[in-house]
């Protein structure tokens, strides 16, 4: 059994990983989709205060208040800074780290800064009905992070992208792309938002990835 927190990306609640939870429960594994501050059934608590140390924060209380240990970190897309801060200020509360169409941003970069890829799909009008303003703040705030990095496994599955793209970016001298080739890579070709494109394969590949265990970490 493994312990996956589900962290959505921007917009979205824990709704959003609604069929990848029943396939990784169904799977026998323990499974806590999040809501962030700000978002879906928590869109009344935004605040001009809420940023990516809020996110921080809402995901270290869910693990301290339900007693998780040996915990696989997925985050999809924007949530690639609140799970990358977990990962370098709380390496010891984590098995691995898995990105979803995403990577951990260098030092003192912030979302506002990056353009994620655009993708079109049928569920764009599911997510425009259940979809909520993303707090500003959590676009706004880089992270500072620490040298060297703490070493916990940290893996990315790719959606619109290949493994092989991330490499070739890679090596042209992208700064973002660079921290992503040094990940375990996966490829789940489909849209950006797996969870509901393609739940089946999202959650088969995090019940792979997840059974990897410790082995040699590659830091994100």
């Amino acid at each position: 059994m493994t312990t996956f927190v589900l962290v959505p990306g921007f917009w979205l609640g824990a709704w959003a990983w609604d069929a990848v939870t029943s396939e990784l429960t169904a799977a026998g594994h323990d499974v806590h989709p999040v809501t962030l501050t700000g978002l879906a059934e928590r869109a009344a608590e935004a605040t001009p205060e809420v940023n990516v140390d809020t996110h921080i924060a809402d995901l270290t209380r869910l693990i301290a208040t339900r007693g998780l240990r040996d915990v696989v970190l997925v985050g999809h897309s924007g949530a690639n800074m609140p799970v990358t801060g977990v990962a370098d200020r709380f390496p010891e509360l984590l098995r691995r780290v898995v990105y979803v169409d995403t990577g951990p941003m260098p030092s003192g970069m912030a979302a506002i800064d990056f353009n994620d890829p655009k993708a079109q799909g049928e569920h764009l009008r599911r997510m425009r009905t259940r979809g909520t303003p993303q707090p500003f703040g959590t676009v706004t705030q880089a992270l500072t992070r620490p040298d060297p990095l703490p070493g916990v496994p940290a893996s990315m599955i790719a959606t619109t992208f290949s493994p092989e793209q991330v490499h070739a970016i890679a090596d042209a001298g992208n700064p973002i792309f660079a921290a992503m080739g040094r990940l375990d890579l996966h490829h789940l070709p489909t849209g950006h938002w797996p969870m509901f494109s393609r739940p089946d394969g999202l959650a088969a590949l995090l019940d792979q990835v997840g059974a990897e265990g410790t082995g040699e970490p590659s830091r994100a």
